[in-house]
């Protein structure tokens, strides 16, 4: 049955169908036309129906979506992937860190100073040189439940020499100009002063303990009795020079460590046998830091 309604009474898209359609009949009969003049091969003509028509428009509105979501994955993907290789370089960079502080830790020295070993008895000890042995360590000075557990001792790592440790000392009022080398046994004693291992460097907080003998090796301690409050002992480092003010002196027992106690304060402690070619006893002066200035 014809549709009799006129052309205003059509909707837009059914005057675009229409249009479909002619233009496919007027297709059709060139078409024809150029068969029967040999122009054109034999084909069938197939006219679009209205709902093969909106078929195609839902596939093409499908491949328009399909090729969004597509896309919007492919950007996911990238995002994700750009996240993990920033996550695995942080990663790697912690731990990179990590190894490096525990490389440095094992392999570069501490700056920080030696700690004190307890010590049983002063530094210096010896029997005076007119003992029928000789001038040698004195183990009698040591208290005989403890002569096995200072025996048992490690040796005592000498540190290498750096330039913030003591090298010289000169006391201008008994003429004591002398070296002074890292820790105070027997055999670093024969050489000059000697530093107790751990303690402080010169200038530095903390008590800067030096012994020496007074009777044997160059008797460098020899004059330590003479010694007043307000005289001067400087001990010399590689650099710099520091001057000690004396604040006092006291004649102790071997065992009287306490002397070598750390100080908050910068001070130096003198130590040597006492008295005389006795040498039961020890002899200690008392400095603090008045000043310094460099060699």
């Amino acid at each position: 049955m014809k549709d009799r309604r006129s052309v205003d009474d059509l909707s837009i898209e059914e005057l675009e169908r229409i249009l479909r359609i002619k233009k496919q009949l007027a297709r059709e009969d060139r078409l024809r036309k150029f068969r029967q003049t040999g122009r054109a091969l034999s084909a069938p003509v197939t006219i679009e129906s209205p709902e093969s028509s909106t078929s195609s428009q839902r596939r093409i509105r499908l491949g328009v979506f399909t090729s969004k979501a597509l896309f919007l994955l492919e950007i996911s993907a990238v995002v994700g992937l750009l996240y993990l290789a920033y996550d695995f370089w942080q990663a790697r960079e912690i731990i990179n860190e990590e190894v490096k502080l525990v490389i440095s830790a094992e392999s570069a020295p501490t700056a920080a100073p030696t700690p004190i070993i307890s010590a049983l008895i002063l530094p210096g000890g010896h029997t005076p040189p007119t003992d029928p042995g000789g001038a040698r360590p004195n183990d009698a000075e040591i208290p005989a439940n403890l002569r096995p557990l200072v025996h048992a001792l490690p040796a005592v790592n000498i540190p290498t020499p750096g330039p913030r440790q003591a090298t010289r000392i000169v006391i201008p009022a008994i003429n004591i100009d002398a070296p002074i080398v890292q820790g105070d046994g027997w055999e670093q004693l024969r050489r000059g002063g000697g530093q107790h291992i751990g303690t402080a460097s010169p200038g530095q907080n903390g008590n800067l303990v030096v012994s020496a003998h007074n009777d044997i090796f160059g008797e460098i301690f020899r004059d330590l009795d003479k010694l007043m409050p307000g005289e001067i002992i400087t001990i010399h480092t590689m650099g710099e020079r520091f001057n000690y003010i004396i604040t006092g002196s006291d004649v102790v027992e071997p065992t009287a460590v306490e002397v070598m106690k750390p100080t908050s304060g910068p001070t130096a402690t003198l130590i040597s046998c006492y008295p005389y070619l006795v040498d039961d006893k020890r002899i200690v002066v008392f400095a603090e830091l008045t000043d310094s200035s460099y060699n």
